[in-house]
């Protein structure tokens, strides 16, 4: 890979991670209201999907996208359902007075599994990557060397955004008072929620 592909193709990473949608919400409430290593972890999840994803369409495993993207519907539904349920628990919790700057090792992973799983939610994501790939030229990279070296830069793309933006919101959470974190707990709850509900009502019967 040239030095202009790794950073077209880091590019790409960047921007499919800088998509505002409910990972987004929920890593920048997870980082005001649990600390900078819980939002990080967060987003790692998020750029792993990202990374299995772009490597299904860079190693051109048609069937398995195919069969991700044939289960649509029951992928959709549970994850509009867990969307939903996140949402309001999201709403409802009261903001802690400062933010965790220490968080319990048992708690990682499930921040991590969480975002993880939520992003799986969108196996659309491949057709997304096999697009962009192919519209760029990376469709006909040949060997899984290649292919290895893609999905690698995509995930560092993906990891770079979410380690700005969790960087920068723990920035500005010591200048927040405790009214304002508790709107946007309630705002991010309701816009989670929102995003899963839209979801539901988007499954194709």
């Amino acid at each position: 890979m040239d030095i202009a592909t790794f950073f077209r193709t880091l590019f790409i990473g960047i921007s499919i991670a800088a998509a505002v949608g409910p990972m987004s919400l929920l890593c920048i409430q997870r980082t005001l209201t649990r600390g900078y290593l819980y939002g990080l972890v967060s987003g790692l999840g998020i750029a792993s999907t990202d990374g299995l994803y772009a490597s299904i369409s860079a190693f051109g495993l048609t069937a398995l996208s195919d069969l991700l993207i044939s289960q649509n519907w029951w992928v959709h539904l549970l994850g509009g359902i867990f969307l939903i349920y996140l949402g309001c628990r999201t709403a409802l919790t009261l903001p802690a007075r400062k933010a965790a700057h220490s968080v319990s090792a048992v708690n990682l992973p499930r921040a991590y599994v969480t975002t993880l799983l939520l992003t799986l939610t969108n196996p659309m994501t491949i057709l997304s990557f096999a697009l962009i790939f192919a519209g760029i030229g990376l469709g006909t990279t040949s060997g899984p060397l290649s292919a290895l070296v893609v999905t690698l830069t995509i995930f560092l793309g993906s990891l770079l955004w979410w380690l700005i933006l969790v960087s920068g919101v723990s920035l500005l959470r010591e200048r927040l008072t405790a009214t304002w974190l508790l709107w946007i707990n309630r705002l991010s709850g309701c816009g989670i929620a929102l995003f899963g509900l839209l979801i539901l009502l988007n499954i194709k019967l």
